[in-house]
């Protein structure tokens, strides 16, 4: 006896930024053009100290030609490559910002990081929704569940929808394996029970990375299976218990640069996608603590 799979009730467009590696996703409900976004990119240039929005514009533009509604603006978690182009979407076309409620250990670290002003309170608040572990949503008729994988951030959520799970910087594509678990609050032995969490999944779950960075030998890549990460992800495949994990994550991130865009985007990315409030001239100012970070390590790989 064969069973065939359901068919699937909603559609999942990437977009890949390359500057920074980011994949960017819309998922919309067929039978309600109801969608969600999930990170989305905010460009900024270091040397003008400009922003420009052409990536998420990339997705607007889409969620326009299909003529869709957006109810949902998501973030796997904040982010420390990139800026969220959150605040932007929602100015074009609406839906909740949400996040998992964890994200109140990340602001209070950076709150103290960045010395922020006396009213950024570390509450979540500035968010629309803060997801619960478990909790489920729907977009449109399908039926979607937050899900916490803590380890590269406290905060790290995955989105299950349709058969498919939108992991965040918790996996990579097996042939890069795992993300960093050194950030403020990182913790590897956090990540291989979460990424275990995730590896429990029905074998023919898609799997959709946050990010890409690929060798010279292949193209961008973003979409894999539970089954296609269990027999061949380097970091956490079946076999690879979690103390061998544990030691190569460690050793691993002994060696990594702190990400280039660090500084700038957490004081963006804990406001959920704001800038921090304009001076007395009307001018917004990003700050950059001097003397605070590493300093380089050894191989400036992102993971």
């Amino acid at each position: 006896m064969t069973t065939t799979a359901a068919p699937r009730r909603t559609t999942t467009q990437a977009f890949f930024d390359p500057v920074t590696g980011t994949v960017s996703y819309v998922i919309w409900d067929h039978a309600t053009k109801r969608a969600a976004i999930i990170d989305p990119v905010l460009e900024y240039d270091f040397k003008s100290g400009h922003t420009s929005t052409a990536s998420a514009d990339r997705l607007l533009a889409y969620v326009r030609a299909q003529a869709l509604q957006v109810d949902w603006i998501l973030e796997t978690h904040a982010h420390a490559d990139h800026l969220s182009g959150a605040r932007h979407v929602q100015s074009q076309a609406g839906g909740r910002i949400a996040i998992g409620e964890h994200i109140r250990t990340v602001q209070a670290t950076f709150r103290t990081l960045y010395n922020l002003e006396r009213d950024f309170l570390p509450d979540g608040s500035q968010f629309d929704h803060l997801f619960k572990d478990g909790e489920s949503f729907r977009i449109g008729d399908a039926e979607a569940v937050a899900l916490l994988v803590p380890g590269h951030t406290p905060a790290d959520m995955a989105y299950l929808v349709d058969g498919a799970v939108f992991v965040g910087d918790t996996l990579f594509m097996p042939d890069l394996g795992s993300a960093r678990a050194d950030f403020p609050g990182g913790d590897a032995r956090q990540l291989y029970r979460s990424m275990h969490r995730l590896l429990a999944l029905p074998p023919e779950t898609t799997v959709y990375v946050c990010h890409d960075y690929p060798p010279a030998t292949r193209e961008p890549r973003w979409q894999s299976s539970v089954a296609e990460q269990r027999a061949h992800n380097i970091h956490v495949r079946d076999g690879i218990g979690e103390e061998e994990f544990v030691r190569m994550r460690t050793a691993r991130d002994a060696t990594l640069d702190v990400p280039t865009l660090i500084l700038p985007s957490m004081q963006v990315n804990v406001r959920a996608g704001r800038f921090p409030p304009p001076d007395d001239n009307g001018v917004a100012y990003l700050r950059i603590p001097l003397n605070t970070l590493p300093v380089h390590r050894g191989a400036a790989a992102p993971q």
